[in-house]
């Protein structure tokens, strides 16, 4: 049976599209999360805010209904006890200018935990001084399908 470079051609550009639109696929805990890193995948992570637990100043306050995203490009990985952390995290950041009446450095900054603990500090600083004018902290873990979890984690596979 011979095939036809034609069919084969066509069954080719099939397979690239389906791969050009394939879905992200969630990642439900840190092991998830370092393997998929570990193999040099594309990875993001989305928080849903108002799903988490805030503490300002050290007081506990209602979350905003917001949602954020970062892609995970640079990061650092601490194994247990290697800078006298009694358990292994992952650390990421972000700083990008907005402007709120006036431009402002938005720096947003990830750590999660080998338990799938997150915390997530949300800071506004003042673009010439560096004065922080917001410092919050977010508190949830990630989210494993069953309900739990403020941060979602998606895989470019």
């Amino acid at each position: 049976m011979k095939i036809r470079p034609g069919i084969l051609l066509c069954f080719f550009f099939c397979l690239l599209q389906m791969a050009a639109v394939a879905k992200p696929v969630q990642l439900t805990s840190f092991g998830d999360l370092m393997s998929a890193l570990r193999q040099g995948y594309h990875v993001r992570a989305i928080v849903h805010y108002g799903d988490c637990k805030l503490l300002v100043d050290g007081k506990e306050t209602k979350a905003p209904d917001a949602v954020g995203g970062m892609d995970i490009d640079v990061f650092e990985y601490f194994a247990k006890n290697s800078v006298r952390n009694a358990e292994a995290f992952l650390a990421f950041s972000h700083t990008s200018m907005i402007n709120l009446k006036g431009y402002l450095y938005n720096y947003v900054k990830f750590k999660i935990y080998e338990d799938n603990r997150v915390e997530v500090t949300a800071q506004y600083a003042k673009t010439i001084s560096y004065r922080k004018i917001m410092d919050e902290t977010f508190y949830t873990t990630i989210n494993d399908k069953s309900g739990k979890g403020a941060l979602y984690l998606f895989c470019d596979m």
